[in-house]
């Protein structure tokens, strides 16, 4: 079954969505504008339930099939904030706010979700229950962790849940999976070494702190080298490193580094806890200076479901015709928040040959509409098939 000509005669009026939104990005919680949005689309569309305030700002809406009897209840997930970002794409519907861009396309799953729940809404063709999440703050901020401890599983009985993500460098509306760890787990972790600060013509009167955290950062990728097996996959990045001092002649009392680990199980994501503490303890012990560790767990390890994982590359085979097998990526995704919850699976739709995202030159493409749109609605379709 290929893209539903439903989403062909929509794909105008969901990029307008789509625009609009891009044009107003909200970050993390803020996404109050974007949240109302949504919230009014779904009763125009006549759901059977809107639902706002979810994890402070997130948007639930429900769509009961011709038939409940099944007793399945479905849930689709999309996300809603944008980045931090000065846009670079000199597009006519450009954000209009200063520093926040939508540089991640979340633009384009909010609006790709609510064309499906149009959709849904008007055919009703499923015997179940589709429950619709509209998230925010995944870039960082945890908002599937906060609708999740909301309740929000229990409060509508969801038994599955699925979630999209657009990934530049693939065909246009193409799709590609991978079941088990997916997206690593994000760490982060700040590291002060405090020694005697003094002249830098006398070293031999100080305890020199950015000597003691220089052979911290070559050191600590002796974990990833030396201490994680090779078959494991890790990174271990060391992003800032500031004195307490910016003058050319002082050794400064204190540094501190920050920076993130990057892991694919919870073997290796407390194999990089204890060894960076243990690193930077002995590396200051040795050069007489003292340190402290502050390692943050962020978010986990997403790991898709064996079962719904295949499900969903049958759904995305019948969408656009095949479903590649998917890379493991070091990014993380607050998604897996809900597959520790539930089962489900996650998925990527090809978004062309376009900037990275991230990347302040970035865009969703809107041509990858239809095909998006169409998965969201198959998978709820063929899980819970009518009649």
């Amino acid at each position: 079954m290929p893209v539903k000509n439903r989403f062909a005669e929509l794909q105008s009026e969901i990029t307008e969505w789509r625009r609009d939104i891009h044009a107003h990005p909200e970050i993390l919680f803020e996404t109050h504008r974007t949240s109302a949005l949504v919230a009014e689309k779904l009763g125009e569309f006549g759901c059977d339930e809107v639902v706002t305030g979810i994890g402070r700002t997130g948007v639930v809406g429900v769509i009961k099939g011709k038939s409940t009897g099944s007793g399945k209840v479905i849930a689709l997930r999309a996300d809603m904030d944008a980045l931090p970002i000065h846009e670079a794409t000199g597009l006519g519907y450009a954000s209009k706010t200063d520093g926040a861009m939508h540089a991640c396309g979340h633009d384009g799953h909010t609006a790709m979700l609510l064309g499906a729940a149009k959709y849904l809404s008007e055919t009703r063709n499923f015997d179940g229950t589709v429950v619709l999440i509209f998230q925010p703050a995944e870039e960082g901020g945890g908002g599937g962790k906060e609708m999740c401890d909301d309740g929000m599983m229990d409060r509508w009985g969801i038994q599955e849940v699925y979630g999209m993500h657009n990934w530049p460098g693939r065909p246009v509306g193409s799709f590609s999976i991978r079941p088990g760890a997916f997206f690593a787990a994000t760490d982060t972790f700040e590291i002060e070494f405090e020694g005697k600060g003094g002249h830098a013509a006398k070293p031999n009167e100080t305890v020199d702190t950015t000597v003691m955290a220089s052979q911290a950062v070559i050191a600590m990728q002796s974990i990833v080298s030396r201490n994680a097996d090779p078959v494991d996959q890790i990174v271990v990045s060391v992003t800032s490193f500031e004195t307490s001092s910016n003058a050319f002649n002082v050794i400064p009392q204190k540094v501190q580094l920050k920076g993130t680990v990057r892991t694919m199980s919870h073997a290796m994501r407390d194999l990089a806890e204890t060894r960076i503490k243990e690193v930077c303890t002995g590396i200051a012990s040795t050069f007489g200076g003292s340190v402290a560790v502050n390692y943050l767990r962020g978010y986990p390890v997403m790991v898709n479901s064996d079962q719904q994982t295949e499900f969903a590359a049958e759904v995305a085979k019948s969408v656009s015709g095949a479903c590649d097998d998917a890379p493991l990526v070091m990014g993380g995704e607050d998604f897996a928040f809900m597959l520790e919850e539930r089962p489900g699976a996650y998925i990527l739709v090809g978004n062309g040959d376009t900037a990275m995202v991230h990347h302040p030159e970035y865009n969703f493409n809107d041509e990858a509409i239809p095909a998006g749109c169409s998965w969201w609605a198959e998978i709820a379709e063929q899980r819970m098939p009518a009649g």
